[in-house]
């Protein structure tokens, strides 16, 4: 299944956030959407997921979802959105509960997941014994367990430390080299970005147009942290946006 914006326009009253956004989401490719502040990135993502329609224009599924898919759409969190009084496994079981599941069923999903995500051992445990990234991966792995067609990713690894996101990139990275997945991926880090899409689109400051979409070759696999190739990626990234973001700021200053 692939996802479609055509001609997608935008206002929130007088304000207006999206203009003339054209897109297209490819089945198996993670897609990161950057921007400066206030461009509508997340809005954006809105709309994929049918939580909020456009102003105008044309937001499509294309194709049938995969035939194990139980929410062809589902959502990954900056703030990780788990149920503080259930355990990692309660946590993931609960995207399945109103899927009128075997409870075989369920077990088999759960445990796969758990251990996709490196977390079986941890089943039984509650989200606040658990480090940051660590939440982060129960959100991904109960995103998993209902084989969602596409994720939504709102800047999920914006509230963890340095090291903790390095890490988890690597498990996107794993995850994805073992079972391709398609994804929309918000994001503010331009490091992120280049180490996690396979194509990265540049919004405009407000009202958000695509500047421009560049497309990465290089293979996940191949992209180590600290990488010249990287590094070089980033800046051309912050080239294409620094003025924009630079005048959305000083907007955002002028109220």
């Amino acid at each position: 299944m692939e996802l479609l914006l055509k001609n997608v326009h935008h206002r929130y009253g007088p304000v207006e956030v999206l203009s003339d956004v054209s897109l297209r989401i490819p089945q198996g490719e993670i897609v990161c959407v950057i921007g400066p502040s206030g461009c509508g990135k997340s809005t954006l993502l809105r709309f994929l997921g049918g939580l909020e329609r456009p102003t105008s224009g044309t937001v499509l599924q294309v194709g049938a979802p995969p035939a194990d898919s139980l929410n062809p759409l589902t959502y990954v969190f900056q703030h990780f959105a788990l149920l503080p009084w259930r355990t990692v496994e309660g946590n993931v079981k609960l995207v399945l509960e109103d899927h009128g599941l075997p409870a075989k069923e369920v077990q088999r999903i759960v445990a796969d997941v758990l251990a996709r995500t490196r977390l079986s051992e941890f089943s039984a445990t509650l989200p606040k014994q658990l480090s940051g990234g660590m939440r982060q991966r129960v959100a991904i792995a109960r995103a998993l367990a209902v084989s969602p067609a596409v994720m939504l990713m709102d800047e999920p690894m914006s509230a963890l430390d340095s090291q903790t996101r390095e890490l988890l990139m690597e498990d996107l990275v794993s995850l994805w080299t073992r079972q391709p997945f398609t994804a929309v991926y918000v994001t503010h880090n331009l490091a992120e970005a280049v180490r996690l899409g396979h194509r990265i689109v540049v919004l405009s400051r407000r009202p958000g147009r695509i500047r421009h979409i560049v497309k990465i070759q290089k293979p996940l696999t191949e992209r180590c942290a600290g990488a010249p190739i990287l590094e070089k990626m980033q800046m051309h990234l912050w080239k294409l946006m620094r003025d924009d973001a630079i005048a959305a700021d000083q907007e955002l200053l002028d109220g």
